[in-house]
């Protein structure tokens, strides 16, 4: 069997029995003597499980900042003395996995380790599987979400200009990149502009680039981002925005393959993909006379419409959650999970911002919360209303869940193991349910 990688922090010399003892039990020990070090080893090792030894000379803040130096599912070595230190045991509950009292028995310091890095290979599975779960890099498996992976299907393998439509929020950048990343030209470079966040004087020289001298300023040849997206794929965010004298020059181009700077006489012919998006109704656009209707059809081919987040309600468990993981270096230390009720908060919110808004209020609920499990407040959410007599299925699965869990564990006298085996999972796993349900562990 491979030796699992163990980050051992020891502000002294290491026990050289112990040092052997993980050894033997199958670990590759990575000894550090400061925090500091601890992320150059973890980054070049990939450790799961960390193991810190404790004494009354440890600096409390530097033990705090552990599970964001390096994030991995850290044990304590600690003499008994500090584990009735009412300041050292909130710390050891707040920011540890366990705790193992010194001096060390082996045998269970061996098994504590074991059932941490089985949690995290745990984790690891089911972050996989949610990976699983959506296409093109992207998370959601909604009925919305799988017309959309089909149109993707199509749009790859083609070469032909696109038009992405969607809300602010909705992740259209998101489909842009996997247009090219899936496509025949992610060999080629990518390149973004958002025509809405350039002043109107400098979008001509950003988009076709400039010679030098063309103005006051341009001191040296620029070229501008069609031109850098040759061979691969020019994406234009806020089509919508772009500034009618640009329109025709842009229309040129999409008409003729070629863009002539500014200050320049002779036209230079370029290869390349056009995605364009908005958030705006183009058609109203057209229809104002703010777009105009040629270029509209020649940049909507092949329209793709990215779904609002309010129309993806199956989805938002599995976003928050994949947030939850992939934002953990951000996590507040007390932060363990995600709460049933915020889950049923987030299912009432009506999400304006989209998947934007969701990432955004979840790194503040990490970051902030007080909490063991997120809450809707944390959320700063609404909460679910008192005496409904709707409750939601999912909301009602995980109570059922949670209530026979609860049942057998205590007609099993709080023995873990015999509740694993009855309730037919590993005991890794109720270890998982208990913190998803919040249940104290025996």
């Amino acid at each position: 069997m491979d030796a699992r990688k163990l980050l051992f922090l020891s502000s002294t010399t290491p026990d050289p029995l112990l040092i052997q003892m993980l050894r033997t039990h199958g670990w590759d020990v990575k000894s550090a003597t400061r925090p500091e070090d601890l992320a150059a080893i973890h980054a070049r090792s990939r450790c799961l499980v960390g193991l810190v030894q404790l004494d009354e000379d440890s600096a409390l803040d530097q033990i705090e900042r552990l599970p964001r130096i390096c994030p991995v599912e850290w044990l304590a070595l600690v003499p008994k003395a500090l584990i009735e230190d009412g300041e050292w045991g909130v710390l050891l509950a707040n920011n540890f996995y366990d705790y193992h009292t010194l001096p060390a028995d082996f045998s269970r310091l061996a098994i504590m380790l074991g059932h941490a890095y089985g949690r995290c290979r745990l984790l690891q599975h089911l972050h996989t599987n949610r990976g699983s779960l959506g296409r093109y890099g992207m998370v959601g498996h909604s009925a919305p979400m799988q017309e959309l992976y089909n149109r993707l299907d199509r749009v790859i393998k083609v070469d032909a200009p696109v038009l992405i439509a969607g809300e602010s929020g909705t992740g259209k950048e998101l489909v842009a990149r996997a247009i090219h990343a899936h496509s025949e030209r992610r060999k080629g470079p990518f390149i973004a502009v958002n025509c809405g966040g350039l002043a109107e004087n400098l979008i001509q020289s950003e988009l076709f680039g400039h010679e030098r001298g063309a103005f006051t300023g341009a001191l040296q040849r620029k070229i501008g981002s069609i031109e850098a997206a040759a061979g691969g794929v020019v994406f234009l965010d806020e089509i919508g925005d772009l500034p009618q004298a640009l329109q025709a020059t842009l229309l040129r181009f999409l008409q003729e393959k070629t863009v002539t700077r500014v200050g320049a006489t002779h036209p230079v012919s370029i290869d390349v993909r056009v995605v364009a998006a908005t958030h705006v109704d183009l058609l109203t656009a057209v229809k104002a006379g703010r777009f105009r209707e040629d270029l509209f059809y020649r940049l909507n081919v092949v329209r793709m419409e990215v779904p609002p987040l309010r129309q993806r309600g199956e989805d938002i468990e599995l976003l928050a959650e994949n947030f939850f993981h992939d934002l953990r270096a951000q996590r507040n230390a007390k932060v363990k999970g995600i709460g049933s009720g915020a889950f049923e908060a987030m299912r009432r919110h009506p999400w304006p911002g989209n998947v934007r808004e969701l990432m955004n209020r979840m790194l503040q609920a990490m970051i902030m919360s007080n909490n063991r499990l997120i809450t809707a407040n944390d959320l700063d959410l609404d909460e679910p209303l008192e005496g409904s007599n709707v409750v939601p299925l999912a909301h009602a699965r995980q109570d059922f869940e949670r209530e026979v869990i609860q049942a057998v564990l205590e007609n099993n006298r709080q023995n873990v193991s015999k509740t694993a085996r009855d309730l037919g999972v590993s005991r890794v796993t109720l270890y998982r349910l208990f913190q998803k349900f919040a249940i104290e562990r025996p």
